[in-house]
């Protein structure tokens, strides 16, 4: 039965909080606007920037993958959204909270912390997880005072996926290369002072199980100044039983590989040694990492065996680059062996989902986070009618009870438009690192807009450039 026009009219939107602002967030955001209906979505974020790990983990040299924010500024600049930055769930407003104002919360907040190596000596100095190696040269706030020390002739990168070949490859460009980048000052003169000339890339298991993807494969043989090596003795392992899509990319990886185990180092200053089989077993020094100890393995059966044989790796510093885990959210149950908040298909309870890697885990690329988006929006759907509850103006009012002070799309275009000013090109941008250096901006000249959505049309960017998705 069709509604009437009063009853259409005297209809709440459905007043959805998603808590994140990354991929996941915006890719759920899409969904929902694009099933129709009056929908009202709240995007909350603890920093003032918004995109997530667009911004804080995309390598620096990466900018065409950074474009997709572009997609997600048009998502952001609808009418039907608001963003809300520097507003921490936990500090500024609970879960709980969120969950009595909106009819629906969804959970997009990512996996940030490191899993560990689980191995002795980890907690040396010197070693670090990857989420906070590249949260630092990515300028995150959190890990703007991490302070790696990187003088040492040799880095040893445990991880056979993405994240550590931009971790290698960020140490081996020269200063040329990461000029049109958007690595941070800080990290940019320790980087480029750094005297490293061996970064070893270990991992556990074999060549074709490796999860880079090819073309970020490929770029290691591009460099300046860095030649990647390869024991062509590892390269030999058959491929298992699979879909003829992935035997297709791991024949290319191996293809790549293989032209790596044909190079010589020749005069260049840095080496990329891909090191297979390779499993670390305990970090070896002092109060400071001095070495990794090795054991190597084989396959049997498909089924990782330590030979009995190990060998040392003399370095200075250690990145572990082997996944990250997420942490409990106070209101929401947590699977504390899987890392995640346990869910069905993104529903955890009755009015709370769950998207992106808080859902599923770390795994997949950027648009890998669509599909939770789009599954969440229909069981949304499915599940509300109309809105029954306050949403944006009871959460408006609770935070200016609790003194916060949230950052709209237009505050965050102003700390956008400040970064490009303060560059040098080729650079895009020179970010800021601490929040108080983003608000300072908004305090240079406060505007109203700087606390709410920028009016729809803004973004000159967007408009005119192509978003990758």
């Amino acid at each position: 039965m069709r509604a009437s026009a009063a009853d259409r009219g005297s209809r709440r939107p459905i007043g959805v909080a998603i808590v994140g602002s990354g991929p996941a967030g915006f890719y759920a955001a899409e969904a929902l606007l694009a099933g129709g209906g009056d929908v009202r979505i709240d995007i909350l974020d603890r920093l003032p920037t918004p995109f997530g790990l667009i911004r804080d983990g995309v390598a620096p040299d990466h900018q065409t993958t950074k474009k997709v924010a572009l997609k997600f500024e048009r998502t952001a600049l609808k009418p039907e959204v608001r963003f809300y930055g520097n507003v921490a769930v936990g500090r500024d407003v609970m879960l709980d909270d969120l969950r009595s104002m909106y009819d629906a919360v969804i959970l997009a907040v990512g996996t940030p912390l490191d899993r560990p190596l689980g191995i002795p000596g980890e907690d040396k100095s010197g070693v670090y997880g990857s989420a906070a190696f590249v949260g630092w040269y990515n300028g995150h706030p959190d890990f703007r005072d991490l302070d790696p020390d990187l003088g040492t002739p040799a880095a040893a990168i445990v991880g056979n996926g993405n994240v550590a070949l931009d971790v290698a490859r960020v140490l081996a460009k020269t200063e040329v290369e990461l000029a049109d980048s958007d690595l941070v000052d800080h990290a940019a003169q320790a980087i480029h002072a750094a005297p490293i000339a061996d970064i070893h890339i270990l991992g556990r298991r074999g060549p074709a199980e490796a999860k880079f993807t090819n073309v970020e494969l490929r770029e290691m043989g591009q460099l300046r100044d860095c030649v990647p090596l390869a024991d062509p003795a590892q390269l030999g392992e058959a491929i298992g039983p699979m879909s003829d899509r992935d035997r297709r990319l791991r024949e290319k990886n191996l293809a790549t590989l293989a032209g790596f185990a044909d190079l010589d180092a020749g005069t260049a200053s840095k080496r990329a040694h891909f090191r297979f089989f390779a499993v670390p077993t305990e970090i070896l020094g002092g109060d400071r990492v001095e070495g990794v100890r090795v054991a190597r393995a084989r396959l049997e059966d498909g089924r990782l065996v330590l030979t009995g044989e190990t060998f040392e790796i003399p370095c200075g510093l250690v990145i572990s680059a082997i996944g990250y885990r997420s942490q409990p959210i106070t209101g929401a149950p947590f699977d504390a062996d899987r890392g995640i908040v346990p869910n069905d298909d993104g529903r955890v309870a009755d009015g709370l989902y769950a998207v992106g890697w808080i859902k599923r885990g770390p795994t997949g690329v950027i648009a890998s986070n669509r599909p939770d988006g789009v599954a969440v929006a229909t069981s949304i759907r499915a599940a509300f009618d109309r809105g029954r509850k306050p949403g944006r103006q009871a959460l408006d009012a609770l935070l200016a009870r609790a003194g916060a002070r949230p950052v709209g799309y237009a505050g965050w275009q102003r700390i956008d438009a400040a970064e490009r000013a303060n560059a040098t090109p080729p650079a895009p941008r020179r970010k800021f690192t601490r929040v108080a250096e983003m608000l300072a901006v908004l305090d240079a000249a406060p505007d109203r807009g700087d606390r709410q959505s920028a009016p729809r049309g803004a973004g000159e960017a967007a408009r005119k450039q192509p978003a990758a998705t």
